[in-house]
């Protein structure tokens, strides 16, 4: 068994942005050299997650607006009174996507859906420099 470690660095342009990272982790394992395992994908920050779609422009226009109604970027959060910083919204939207997600692969591919790929969501409410971690665990 092998553990290889990556990290993908990227800017982000702020709540609302869905960045696509599956090519990444695809070249990720690609380097690694690994054939079978999981890879573990993690964005280091409070403010944003990691989760799976089919990423067209329809359902992004959709998780943008589930996310607004889930936790409004114009409402008063609590959150906002401990720091000023008025990003409420955004610690609560990357809480309910979860900050991971763990992928298996095989023959070096991941196995994903036909129209299934790995997305950052950036809820702060500036531009960030992301990093996410890549742990590749297999042989």
């Amino acid at each position: 068994m092998k553990i290889v470690n990556t990290r993908v660095r990227l800017e982000t342009k702020g709540a609302g942005d869905l960045i696509d990272i599956t090519g990444d982790i695809a070249a990720a394992l690609a380097h690694s050299g690994l054939r079978t395992g999981s890879v573990l994908v993690f964005v280091v920050g409070s403010t944003a997650g990691i989760t799976t779609f089919e990423y067209e422009p329809g359902l992004i226009a959709d998780m943008k607006e589930f996310y607004q109604r889930i936790a409004p970027s114009g409402k008063h959060h609590y959150h906002d009174d401990t720091w000023g910083d008025a990003n409420g919204f955004s610690h609560i939207r990357a809480s309910i996507t979860g900050p991971s997600l763990t992928v298996p692969f095989e023959e070096g591919r991941m196995l994903l859906g036909t129209w299934q790929q790995v997305v950052l969501a950036e809820f702060d409410n500036r531009p960030r420099a992301r990093e996410v971690i890549v742990q590749l665990t297999g042989e």
